[in-house]
Formats: structure tokens, C-alpha cells, sequence
């Protein structure tokens, strides 16, 4: 079960990536091919249904590695029961609010599908289609929450915890290759 569901979050994290360079091609193509007269029609919903979908799909992935924003400031302040009853809490309260925004998400994706929503731009595709990211990166992202919390309470340092940096060398190696002090 591990393995699925780190290739899962690292799958997703992929597809974030994908679509990410999915949208430095449509954007540069209409940046030059607007000097020569060519156009991408619908090329800003597309950029942006991509954006919305890599934003949410990389969430979870994100998270496992612990690159996520997380305001850790009074977690390092304790240790011990404490810090691990915080990081319960903190892991319940966030696996409360995305179970349910993933829930309405859906909720909206299946209703766009059921009443046969079409997008309101330039090209009319059924709107469930563009949703799929959005909800589908949610409910990823709440799997790992459950994965994280049930990984904590077995005793076990969370996964996206990392060691401080041992010496001002390391901190300046980390932030240099974007993972943050």
C-alpha cells in the first residue's frame, strides 16, 4: 500500500509538472504567434483550466515532501506529547477542511456533468472536463492528509518534517536549491 501511494502522489505531482509546461507553451505561443498573426483559439481558458488543475494536483505531493507553506512557528516551540498532540490536531483540522472542500468540489464537477454545463468561452466543452484537476487534486490531497495522520499516530515523525540544518553551509544549500531552511 505504500508504494501505490507514494507513485499516487508522485504521479500527481508529474502531472502538476506536465501541465505546468503545458501552460509555458500555450502562453509563449500566443506571445509570439501573435506577431505573426497565429492564435490558440481559447488558448486563455486552456492556460488557465491548466493552471487550476496544476495548482491543486501538486498540492499533495507538495505536502508528502513537506514544501508545503505550514505555519510551523509554535510546533517548534514544543516537544514530546505535546508537539505530537499539536500535530494531531493540526493534521485533523486540515484533513477536516480539505475532506470537505474536496466533497464540494465534487459535488460540483458531478453536478456540471449531470446538468450538461458547458464552458462560457470561446470553445464550448463540457465543464466537468476542465473541474476533473480541481477535485481530483483535492481528493489526492486528502488521502495523503488521512495517510499523514495515520502515519503520526502510530508514533512516527510526519513525513514532511525535516531535520534543521546542521551548519549555515547546509541552510544556504537548501534555500539555493528551493527547499527553504
Amino acid at each position: 500500500m505504500r508504494v501505490w501511494l507514494d507513485r499516487l502522489y508522485l504521479f500527481a505531482g508529474y502531472a502538476a509538472g506536465a501541465l505546468l509546461v503545458i501552460i509555458f507553451g500555450i502562453m509563449m505561443y500566443m506571445s509570439i504567434g501573435r506577431q505573426f498573426g497565429l492564435n490558440i483559439p481559447a488558448g486563455d481558458d486552456f492556460a488557465s483550466w491548466a493552471m487550476c488543475a496544476m495548482s491543486f494536483l501538486g498540492l499533495a505531493h507538495t505536502f508528502k515532501k513537506g514544501e508545503i507553506i505550514r505555519v510551523g512557528i509554535l510546533l517548534e516551540q514544543v516537544s514530546g506529547k505535546k508537539r505530537w498532540a499539536l500535530e494531531v490536531s493540526a493534521l485533523t483540522i486540515a484533513t477536516a477542511f480539505t475532506l470537505y472542500f474536496a466533497w464540494q468540489a465534487t459535488k460540483m464537477t458531478y453536478d456540471s456533468w449531470r446538468f450538461h454545463d458547458m464552458a462560457q468561452g470561446v470553445l464550448s466543452i463540457p465543464l466537468w472536463i476542465p473541474q476533473l484537476g480541481y477535485c481530483g487534486g483535492l481528493i489526492i490531497l486528502v488521502i495523503a492528509l488521512f495517510d499523514e495522520m495515520i502515519h503520526v499516530l502510530k508514533g512516527n515523525k510526519p513525513t514532511y518534517e525535516k531535520d534543521p540544518p546542521s551548519s549555515p553551509d547546509e541552510f544556504v544549500e537548501r534555500v539555493a536549491s528551493g527547499g527553504g531552511g
